[in-house]
């Protein structure tokens, strides 16, 4: 037989914050013939309560007692505040509604809340960003919510994500192609002397993160000795670079089983990535020579040399003969008319070459913008009429595999202008029928340009 043994603590209840309200709640199970009741208790229920009656998110509530405790000295101390939002605000819609089949176009750092960092952010800010997308977001929570369990897409983006920037390598080839983190720097019309260090920095940081000898230098300032000068473009002239482009690689077409096939497309690829890489290079050094010529240290070091051969020249013949202080300002006096004419003449040419850049630039740019939106609702046609099956009947895994193949090798063949036309020609479909219709006209129309059977789904 086994006694039991009441033991009395001392103890005394934590304060009750501020806003908080004692919660009213119904017993979890009837009175058992003894006459008790089981009432919901305990540190979660509690912090349910909690959040319930402030109305708090989970991060919220977390954060105040984070708070709380550290003031009483019973806690941890709050984390940095570069850490305590991982993975905690809210997502755009447009992220919400990614398709986890397309992988490859989704921001992996913004599905994790880490689009502040990027690559700057540590596999610890990674992992910790990616619990809380996942407590957030877990299909479980959202049934328990009332939704449904199976509405599971974002949170297979999410696994995607830490699946990429998790491994060392497959984090490289994204953060070589990141469309968030630009190529560009300034040209010489942006940059004066003032204004060169502000500009540039961020652009050799940008740079520096591919090699790979690291610490990549940094540019520095007006003061920075000649010779660090000197090894800083030295450096980067020569940098070992890590950046690669396989992370754009194309896949075989779908239902190419064909060893023949996805060799060709290997060596695609392979041309593709080297074509990449030269421009990169080539990007570049255009951007360590632009640099170079608008570097106001480079013009002083340059113009002491120059001043020095001068000086030698004209105070180096035999018995150092004294220069005429007339003539000297007379040589100095044209030398200068004739940089500032030959100044104004290449800001006036400048100026205009600036001007057609821009135009040039804008207007690719919402060419660019207005394909991608023709590419989106077309895309999106494929999932509104159901890939083309029965309706009411969902389609295979290889039959949606198979229609975003076809649309994607459609996609790497066509024109802008054939984008749109195809776009505005499906505008005109009212029924599923016709749509395919336009789908089957539009392959067998760019059939003869990737070889016959190669539109399966369309055929």
């Amino acid at each position: 037989m086994v006694h039991s043994t009441i033991v009395q603590l001392e103890t005394a209840l934590p304060p009750l914050t501020k806003e908080y309200k004692a919660p009213s709640f119904s017993p979890l199970s009837p009175p058992s013939t003894s006459g008790t009741s089981v009432y919901p208790v305990g540190p979660a229920f509690h912090a349910h309560a909690r959040r319930i009656l402030n109305d708090r998110s989970f991060l919220e509530d977390d954060r105040l007692e984070r708070e709380r405790l550290a003031q009483l000295g019973q806690g941890d101390v709050v984390e940095d505040d570069a850490d305590a939002d991982l993975g905690g605000e809210d997502e755009d819609p447009d992220l919400l509604e990614m398709d986890p089949k397309r992988w490859k176009e989704q921001d992996h750092y913004a599905v994790l809340g880490l689009q502040h960092l990027r690559y700057h952010a540590n596999q610890e800010q990674i992992k910790k960003a990616h619990r809380r997308k996942v407590l957030r977001h877990h299909p479980d929570k959202k049934a328990n919510a009332g939704g449904s369990a199976n509405d599971d897409s974002f949170f297979k983006c999410i696994a995607k994500a830490m699946e990429t920037l998790s491994n060392p390598e497959k984090r490289r080839q994204f953060d070589s192609v990141d469309p968030a983190v630009s190529d560009e720097f300034p040209d010489k019309e942006e940059t004066t002397d003032a204004n060169f260090y502000e500009l540039w920095a961020p652009v050799f940081e940008r740079a520096g993160r591919f090699s790979r000898r690291q610490p990549a230098p940094a540019l520095g300032g007006p003061e920075t000795p000649k010779a660090d000068v000197e090894a800083f473009y030295d450096f980067f002239y020569n940098i070992d670079s890590w950046r690669s482009f396989e992370y754009e690689d194309k896949d075989a077409p779908e239902g190419a089983d064909s060893r023949d096939e996805k060799r060709y497309q290997e060596k695609k690829n392979k041309a593709e990535r080297d074509r990449k890489k030269k421009e990169d290079n080539t990007r570049r050094r255009t951007m360590i020579d632009t640099a170079l010529a608008l570097d106001p240290r480079i013009k002083s070091f340059r113009a002491a040399e120059k001043a020095a051969r001068e000086a030698k020249r004209k105070g180096g013949v035999a018995g150092g003969a004294a220069v005429d202080p007339k003539v000297k300002d007379e040589e100095e006096r044209k030398a200068k008319e004739e940089a500032e004419k030959a100044a104004a003449d290449q800001a006036v040419k400048d100026a205009s070459d600036k001007a057609d850049r821009e135009a040039a630039k804008k207007a690719k740019a919402a060419a660019a913008k207005n394909v991608k939106k023709d590419k989106k609702a077309i895309t999106n046609l494929l999932t509104v009429h159901n890939y083309f099956t029965v309706a009411g009947t969902a389609p295979a895994p290889a039959t949606v595999e198979g229609c975003f193949s076809e649309l994607d090798l459609l996609f790497s063949i066509m024109e802008p202008e054939d984008v749109a036309a195809f776009k505005a020609d499906l505008d005109k479909k009212s029924n599923s029928d016709e749509v395919k219709m336009a789908f089957v006209a539009q392959a067998k129309k760019f059939e003869d340009k990737v070889g016959a059977g190669k539109f399966r789904e369309f055929a």
